[in-house]
């Protein structure tokens, strides 16, 4: 499972990211990609929260009517069109200020291709399969930065910025920042499926598993 990112908690990963590693502001422009997955949705709506301009991608139609009704300002199925292309339309030609990438693969590389000047793409995990390849020379033309996200090395290294990101974020959840969607309810026998399910890029949101 080298692929993915671990011990990772979907909201405080993406308010980690945005906040402590994208140092995302008011007005900018944040694009999230696998945007109906568990980060994924807790990044657009904490990047709504922050005043940000958020655009959503995820395969398929439904998946993108998900991210929309959590609060995405413009969704893109990059299943039946190009989303480089479409973020370049959204913006001008700026492109995103900040790319929140938990897909890798060719997601990551079309990214650098629609990313504004001085942007930030946030690697959080490599849902597609693929670790990719950064090109430096894109780095230093436009000016970027690819910055890492691992949030589970922060209860190590960081105990306080954890500890007050979770203050900011159970505040924000009281005043009704967030409504985290959970998109299956399965017995403990089901687990493997359920897994599998997820592993699979079926899911969306959080699959809860009832012990009981």
């Amino acid at each position: 499972m080298h692929h993915q990112n671990p011990g990772r908690n979907t909201y405080g990963t993406s308010h980690i990211a945005l906040k402590e590693r994208g140092q995302l502001k008011a007005g900018e422009t944040l694009l999230v990609h696998g945007a109906a997955g568990g980060v994924g949705l807790a990044a657009v709506e904490i990047g709504k929260k922050m005043g940000a301009r958020v655009i959503a991608t995820a395969g398929g139609k439904e998946k993108v009517e998900i991210a929309l009704r959590h609060g995405a300002d413009h969704g893109i199925d990059y299943s039946s069109e190009d989303f480089k292309d479409k973020v370049k339309a959204l913006t001008g030609g700026k492109g995103a200020d900040v790319i929140y990438d938990p897909v890798g693969g060719d997601v990551f590389d079309a990214s650098l291709r629609c990313i504004a000047w001085n942007g930030r793409l946030l690697v959080i995990g490599f849902a597609g399969g693929r670790i990719p390849q950064i090109p430096a020379n894109i780095l230093l033309m436009k000016n970027i930065a690819t910055v890492g996200v691992h949030w589970a090395a922060y209860r190590q290294n960081d105990l306080p910025a954890l500890r007050a990101s979770f203050e900011e974020l159970f505040r924000w959840y009281l005043e009704g920042a967030f409504r985290p969607w959970i998109s299956e309810r399965r017995p403990l026998a089901e687990l493997p499926e359920a897994l599998a399910a997820i592993a699979a890029r079926k899911t969306t949101g959080k699959v809860v598993i009832a012990v009981k």
